[in-house]
């Protein structure tokens, strides 16, 4: 069966620090792919904000 692990943060160490914690109880053999995706918004003139996200596709 073919599952998905679905990851989002607004920093990249945090967003590459979680898939780490997952990826290494994952046996590698298990791994189909990783999708990743950036977006950048601004609300007004506030600072703009980030949005990390990714998907893990993996067989269980």
């Amino acid at each position: 069966m073919i599952k998905v692990k679905l990851f989002d943060q607004e920093h990249e160490k945090d967003l590459e620090m979680e898939m780490n914690k997952f990826l290494e109880k994952l046996d590698e053999k298990k791994l189909v792919d990783i999708k990743y995706n950036v977006a950048a918004l601004q609300e007004g003139n506030e600072e703009q904000i980030y949005c990390f996200s990714s998907m893990i596709i993996y067989k269980s």
